[in-house]
Parts: C-alpha cells; structure tokens; sequence
C-alpha cells in the first residue's frame, strides 16, 4: 500500500476516499465544529488550515475553515500527526501543557472530545489513516 507524507496533497485524496469508504458507517458520539491550523509543516507554505466537523453525525476532516466554528486550536504539524494519525491524546495533552497548542473558543468542547471514546468504525478508519501515512 502507498504511503504519503501526513497532510500531503496525496495523503488528502486518499483519507477523502477512506471517508467515503466509510460514510454512514459510524457515528461521532460528540458534536464539534473545529478550525485547525497546522504549522511547522514540513512542505507548501508551511502553514495549512483544515476543521474538522461532526454536526452532521459523522466526523468530516477537510481544508479550509468553516463558519461558526465552536473552537480554533493552533497545533505543530508533529503534534497534529500524533494525535490524528497515532491516536495519542496524550501527545496533544502533553503540547497543550508545554504551551505548544493555542486554543481559541470553547475548550469544553475540545475536552469532552478528547473524553468520547471512539466507536468500533472510528478505530477502523484510524487504521487506515495510518496504514496510508508515512
């Protein structure tokens, strides 16, 4: 299986057909509109926004921020990887704690995210996810 650079142009196409692949398969337990914006990373300009959306049900991740958005974190690209790809919350936890992650908005509702536990398809999707990173 191809592996891409996290966050690459290659990376993104295929984590939008692993969604896809998925859609309707799951639920997201916990409903959050987040803005991201990536830094450090390591090709482009160096910076990427991305939000991650579950208000439809479903966990959408996609570029670009969105409207409305109940939270912003600021977070390095390495943190970003393993909290998204690794599925560490620790790593992110022990960022915001070192002052690494800026967070803006509600924070209850990034806490009560990191406190869901994923469901049995979002274990899977997260398999793929990492099977498709470098």
């Amino acid at each position: 299986m191809p592996k891409f650079p996290f966050l690459s142009n290659e990376w993104i196409d295929e984590a939008r057909k692993i969604r896809e692949e998925f859609r309707g398969k799951g639920t997201s337990a916990h409903v959050v509109k987040m803005n991201q914006v990536i830094t450090d990373v390591p090709f482009g300009p160096g910076t990427l926004e991305a939000h991650m959306d579950s208000s439809s049900g479903e966990m959408e991740l996609e570029l670009g921020h969105i409207e409305g958005a109940d939270v912003k974190i600021t977070v390095p690209y390495a943190v970003a990887k393993a909290i998204f790809v690794d599925g560490n919350p620790q790593a992110g936890m022990q960022a915001f704690m070192a002052g690494q992650i800026k967070v803006e908005g509600d924070m209850t509702k990034l806490m009560a995210m990191q406190a869901t536990v994923a469901d049995p398809t979002a274990a899977q999707v997260q398999q793929r996810i990492k099977d498709i990173t470098e």
